[in-house]
């Protein structure tokens, strides 16, 4: 079993940046796929990113493509959210959750329910 933990929220203004990370720990992350997720208050937890337990896979959601970056340091058993330009609408608490193997479809791993272990989140608030 793995134990995620997330860091790096907090508050910021419209246009900041922040860099979250996921620290794994319990077992090592090179064969976890990782997906960053995030829910705002009264919404359903959506997809943010996605990276493969390589990293030589990764995705955004559209509304964050050329905003945010997710990348994955297997040697220190963490995986990163750099978020730019952030936006109000950013505002979040923001998961990060993973598996073993891999997840090939689109469908498959911007889904909450293909993931095993989540973090306790970290919350973003970005004022306008």
């Amino acid at each position: 079993q793995v134990q995620l933990v997330e860091s790096g929220g907090g508050l910021v203004q419209a246009g900041d940046s922040l860099r979250l990370s996921c620290a794994a720990s319990g077992r090592t992350f090179s064969t976890y796929a990782v997906g960053w997720f995030r829910q705002a208050p009264g919404k359903e937890r959506e997809f943010v990113a996605y990276i493969s337990w390589r990293g030589g896979t990764t995705s955004h959601a559209d509304s964050q493509k050329g905003r945010f970056t997710i990348s994955k340091d297997n040697a220190k058993n963490t995986v990163y959210l750099q978020m730019n330009s952030l936006k109000p609408e950013d505002t979040a608490v923001y998961y990060c959750a993973g598996r073993q193997g891999y997840l090939a479809y689109y469908s498959d791993y911007s889904s909450p329910k293909s993931y095993d272990y989540w973090g306790q989140g970290t919350q973003v608030t970005v004022s306008s």
